[in-house]
């Protein structure tokens, strides 16, 4: 597991009260560091930019406006990478910033573009922070389209960074990608329902699979659903996915070591979803 893309939810780097959980985006940040140490290649895909703008601009909610959700997120993404800078930084580790958009896998110049640029940040050891710009971007953000040549534009690619982290997975060729939010992985059943139990292994997503996605995730735009179908992407490229909590203790490190933490989902087979 050479290159390795983790993608850190909203609801694990936020309290439930809205502001940052810092002791724990820092320990994650940690783990990530001592995993670009050992020699790995690391990229994170971030969400938490419009969580953190609302946190700051003091709004008792999340706004429904596409202009105030817009705002949220530039006040936010300066406001994430602030922390990451610095957290990083301690650690003796350098980041960059990457902001994507739908056209950035559309259009074959641009996909070449990001492919090299993330490939010099990695050999140069840097760490990619990579979040949708939601700051110009309007599919991501749930905006409908107003015109017969937007609907055609409008048919998504990714609609949140669950699809967004498979993608980059795929394009650059990673080896393992791996889903933190505030679950411990994929249940046979609800997982308020008594005697619920964690799927160690999924080697096929059909529909009895898909039936154990319930609801979304709270703060974010993800939800297992959305983490199932990412998996998808990612078995079709014949890589491995791990979902698993954001907030057990070393997560990553002790993924990396090979313990049995979260769902794998491994590429044995994938039925088409319908």
């Amino acid at each position: 597991m050479h290159r390795i893309v983790v993608k850190l939810g909203t609801n694990v780097i936020m309290r439930s009260d809205g502001k940052i959980a810092l002791g724990l985006l820092c320990g994650l940040v940690e783990g990530i560091a001592a995993l670009r140490a050992l020699g790995r290649e690391i990229l994170v895909v971030s969400s938490g930019a419009i969580g953190l703008g609302v946190e700051r601009l003091g709004l008792p909610s999340r706004p429904s406006d596409l202009a105030q959700m817009q705002a949220c997120a530039a006040v936010g993404q300066s406001r994430l990478m602030a922390l990451y800078d610095d957290a990083f930084d301690r650690l003796g580790c350098r980041i960059a910033q990457v902001l994507l958009t739908e056209d950035d896998f559309r259009d074959p110049i641009r996909h070449d573009n990001l492919r090299g640029t993330l490939d010099s940040l990695l050999r140069l050891g840097v760490i990619p922070i990579v979040n949708e710009n939601d700051t110009v971007s309007t599919l991501e953000l749930d905006r409908p389209a107003q015109s017969p040549q937007q609907q055609e534009r409008s048919v998504r690619i990714f609609g949140d960074n669950d699809k967004l982290s498979a993608l980059l997975m795929k394009h650059i060729n990673a080896d393992l990608l791996v889903l933190l939010s505030d679950v411990d992985g994929l249940y046979d059943r609800s997982p308020s329902e008594p005697g619920a139990q964690i799927l160690p292994h999924v080697d096929i997503i059909n529909d009895a699979i898909l039936s154990l996605a319930h609801g979304s995730n709270g703060r974010g735009r993800g939800g297992m659903l959305s983490k199932l179908e990412s998996a998808r992407i990612v078995l079709e490229a014949g890589k491995q996915v791990i979902i698993a909590n954001g907030r057990t203790p070393q997560v990553l490190e002790r993924i990396v070591a090979g313990e049995s933490i979260g769902t794998r989902f491994s590429p044995v087979a994938v039925e088409s979803l319908a």
